[in-house]
């Protein structure tokens, strides 16, 4: 399995940007998919991100689209999401995930074609 820990997240006005920062760690790890997802209290985990190995396809939400971007760094074992116009409906706890299976790219949207998740980074934004 894949050992993830995020970082980043933070409280930060509306329109504003974050990067959050995940590190990954294990002997296969860069030969993962890479994913981030969010959740709010009594709602579904929801896709917002995902690269493919070696970071040749990126995947995004709908409603994250155009504001967000997924990379990766496998030399410093590290993904990134840069988030830019940020706003009040993106509040919520954003995990990374890791998905070792080789699936049709629709598969990389749903939580459970991941492996290993992060404890999870809280980012709230203000109005």
């Amino acid at each position: 399995q894949v050992q993830l820990v995020e970082s980043g997240g933070e409280l930060v006005q509306a329109g504003g940007s974050l990067r959050l920062s995940c590190v990954y760690s294990g002997r296969t790890a860069t030969t993962y998919v890479m994913g981030w997802f969010r959740q709010n209290p009594e709602k579904e985990r929801e896709f917002v991100a995902a690269i493919s190995r070696a970071g040749v396809s990126t995947y995004y939400g709908d409603s994250v689209k155009g504001r967000f971007t997924i990379s990766r760094d496998d030399a410093k074992n590290t993904v990134y999401l840069q988030m830019n116009s940020l706003k009040p409906e993106d509040t919520a706890v954003y995990y990374c995930a890791a998905a070792a299976g080789y699936y049709s790219r629709p598969s990389y949207y749903t939580a459970r074609s991941y492996d290993s998740w992060g404890q999870g980074t809280q980012v709230t934004v203000s109005s």
